[in-house]
């Protein structure tokens, strides 16, 4: 059996969901869209349909967890 210490990079969360909401926010306002209605009619119901396949923000999004996207937010609005 192997006896090495594997070692595995840890992604920053926090970094990929604010690359993921950039691009989707991005994606919403070439396509016209209100941005922020759109994510947050998203974040309330987690149906898919409120973002654009544009630029595959829609695959993107779904990517995230719910919770954990609330979550960053939060720290994010609260600067902790």
């Amino acid at each position: 059996m192997d006896e090495l210490t594997r070692k595995f990079k840890v992604v920053d969360s926090g970094l990929q969901i604010k690359e993921i909401l950039t691009t989707v926010y991005n994606a919403l306002l070439i396509k016209g869209y209100n941005p922020i209605n759109q994510l947050v009619g998203y974040i309330v119901t987690e149906d898919p349909t409120y973002i654009t396949n544009y630029n595959n923000a829609r695959t993107l999004i779904c990517k995230l967890d719910r919770d954990e996207l609330l979550q960053e937010l939060v720290i994010s609005y609260l600067g902790k």
